[in-house]
């Protein structure tokens, strides 16, 4: 199944665009506890996009959510065609650091890393496309 949500990428659409993904998940039963991490990870990317993406202008953001028939994994990807830019390039922030010494930035990807099983960027035909993949 590959399902996709064409829509303005601002942070007033977040709630659709969780709402597709979600409609996604409820559809083959995902657990509550995967659902949640991937929903973390769909706001985080998303708010990404519609902050950074076009600034100071205003774009469209395309996701993509595929399950193969045996329902073991979900892969969700995003596609803008803003500014380039690879979040996976950015080293992780030290979160051993006292939060006071922690530069500012960069945790929500950390996060979306920690919480998905693989995560994959590549910048084609002037499109950013990242893609998340969860097992379920």
């Amino acid at each position: 199944m590959v399902k996709e949500l064409d829509i303005a990428a601002v942070k007033d659409n977040l709630d659709a665009a969780l709402q597709f993904v979600e409609e996604q998940l409820e559809d083959i039963g995902c657990s509550p506890k995967t659902q949640m991490q991937i929903e973390l990870a769909v706001e985080e990317i998303f708010i990404n996009i519609a902050s950074y993406a076009y600034y100071p202008e205003t774009g469209n953001a395309t996701i993509r959510v595929e399950i193969p028939p045996e329902q073991q994994q979900i892969s969700i990807t995003f596609i803008d065609h803003g500014i380039p830019y690879n979040p996976l390039a950015k080293a992780d922030p030290d979160v051993t650091l006292p939060f006071a010494q922690r530069k500012i930035g960069g945790l929500g990807i950390f996060l979306v890393k920690k919480n998905m099983d693989d995560m994959r960027y590549e910048y084609v035909h002037g499109s950013n496309v990242l893609t998340i993949i969860k097992k379920i």
